[in-house]
């Protein structure tokens, strides 16, 4: 490929490392970071199409691609991408400095939209399928998730209602008995029977709409935890082979891997698994997961980086939910709620790692966070979130400090944008390589997004908002030929950048004088 067609920068890359004496080896690496420009037609492949998650983006995007306004309760409503982090955040690129009419200098950040930092796709060109286990039209499923306001339904009645789930696969052993009753669209067959199913759709989706490339989501019910981790590619094969019960988000991932394309789980139950992440590797397809960060766990991580940032011990963390749509109802059953659990009660790990201070490691009593997490299903309030948190610390001379938050909102709402961010990026991101090597196998700069992130070094997990933030914007703007500040502002002081602005000014002013004295002088000598 020619170089025109992929943008390519050099990145020095600077860290420090400790060695086992404690002593620092600061190192600098060069890399060579190339993002092919050309951008895909891009389908977006749902499992769970049908679900509230799966209508709320399918619509958002439909209403943001024919610009609609909608009345509401409120007055007049209008499509949007609030939330996402794709379409609504700013970066900073860089400074600009510029002399005041005092003769003081102007410092000033410069912030792009993320959206402009590389060639992305745009979310309205997203191409939108998928399976769902309920046979139900998308205007019906819509209508059921009672998210969206009824003008808004309404003018997407004819689009929605010529869109159908295609059949999913269904195991009741690993998701709640409740959810039997629902499944009136599944495919049969034998675990190989399955994939090779799944398969057949996705080439055909691919086929039909002319699309150049897959994404997978996985935005269905929470799976519980599958017994122990799949290790092998080896011990993957022989599962299907001897047809053994596994998790149909697994099927999912090897039928998408299989037809090269991005599998996401955004759920919480370990689908990511080491044989899944050597197959993604084998085959030179990208993975990730697990279970999307939208509210409460991103609030979470925020305070964490806050409180314990701030050198105060947060000694307990009490979360309670209750929410009334088909996710609550999943979740009500004991197995299924416990690969929730993990994730919620995981995301504070790292914190706690970070500071042996107010964590030390040898303590039985400090050495942890008393962590409880509570999920209650309430039909009654539907999509509509009820989150409550209480943070308590210790603080100076053993004080206390209680801070207690409650959030209200409809659950698929904030988790939408957090989908089509996962698209987009993850595509993104399957064009990048770095020093002649793809990005991947797993999505790992994807962290910023799930509540479990998976990384291609196991041991290796952050989970601290600000540092996944950084992290994906920093790497991201090095591609694109900017070089991620590093905060010092050592060349940007204030007192010695108007000093040094200052002495540079009186210079030019006294240059200035001088002329005006020599263009006098030379005047006068005329005149005479």
């Amino acid at each position: 490929m020619e170089k025109s067609e992929s943008i390519m920068t050099k990145y020095q890359e600077r860290f420090t490392l400790i060695g086992e004496d404690g002593k620092p080896q600061n190192k600098m690496v060069e890399h060579e970071l190339k993002t092919i420009k050309k951008v895909p037609k891009l389908g977006f492949m749902m499992v769970g199409l049908g679900g509230n998650n799966g209508t709320t983006v399918t619509c958002g995007l439909l209403a943001n691609k024919k610009k609609l306004s909608w009345a509401t309760k409120r007055g007049e409503a209008h499509a949007n991408y609030y939330g996402s982090f794709s379409q609504c955040v700013t970066t900073k690129i860089g400074m600009k400095v510029k002399p005041a009419a005092d003769g003081s200098q102007i410092i000033e950040d410069v912030f792009m939209p993320m959206k402009d930092l590389l060639p992305m796709v745009n979310p309205n060109d997203l191409v939108v399928g998928g399976w769902d286990i309920s046979k139900t039209d998308m205007f019906e499923a819509t209508k059921r998730a009672k998210v969206l306001e009824p003008d808004l339904i309404r003018q997407l009645e004819p689009e929605l209602k010529a869109m159908h789930p295609l059949p999913g696969v269904f195991n009741l052993t690993f998701i709640a008995s409740n959810q039997d009753d629902r499944a009136d669209n599944v495919k049969k067959g034998t675990i190989k029977e399955l994939i090779a199913q799944l398969r057949e759709d996705i080439k055909t989706f691919k086929a039909a709409n002319a699309l150049d490339k897959i994404l997978v989501l996985w935005t269905a019910n929470t799976e519980k935890f599958y017994e122990k981790d799949i290790e092998t590619i080896e011990e993957l094969d022989k599962l299907i082979e001897t047809n053994s019960p596994i998790p149909p988000s697994v099927i999912y991932g090897i039928a998408s891997l299989q037809e090269n394309a991005i599998f996401l789980n955004g759920s919480p139950q370990n689908t990511v698994h080491p044989a899944l992440i050597k197959l993604a590797a084998k085959l030179g397809g990208h993975i990730a997961g697990a279970d999307f960060k939208s509210g409460q766990t991103k609030y979470k991580t925020a305070m964490g980086d806050f409180l314990i940032g701030s050198g105060m011990r947060i000694a307990s963390v009490v979360s309670y939910n209750h929410l009334g749509n088909n996710d609550g109802k999943n979740l009500s059953e004991k197995h299924t709620f416990e690969s929730k659990e993990k994730t919620k009660s995981s995301c504070l790990d790292d914190a706690i790692k970070s500071n042996p201070i107010l964590y030390p490691p040898m303590s039985k009593e400090k050495k942890k966070i008393d962590h409880t997490v509570v999920i209650k299903y309430c039909p009654f309030v539907g999509d509509s979130k009820r989150a409550l948190d209480e943070y308590t610390s210790e603080i100076f001379l053993e004080g206390h400090n209680t801070i207690a938050s409650y959030n209200i909102c409809e659950d698929s709402l904030l988790a939408a944008p957090i989908m089509i961010d996962l698209c987009l990026f993850g595509e993104l991101l399957s064009r990048i390589s770095i020093d002649s090597k793809p990005v991947g196998p797993v999505l790992s700069y994807l962290s910023y997004f799930f509540k479990a992130p998976v990384t291609n070094h196991h041991e290796y997990v952050i989970n601290s908002l600000s540092r996944q933030k950084e992290i994906l914007t920093s790497f991201l703007k090095a591609c694109a030929g900017y070089v991620p500040d590093d905060s010092t502002l050592l060349s940007f002081h204030y007192q010695l950048a108007v000093i040094q602005q200052t002495s540079f000014q009186k210079k030019k002013k006294k240059k200035k004088k001088k002329k005006k004295k020599k263009k006098k002088k030379k005047k006068k000598k005329k005149k005479k």
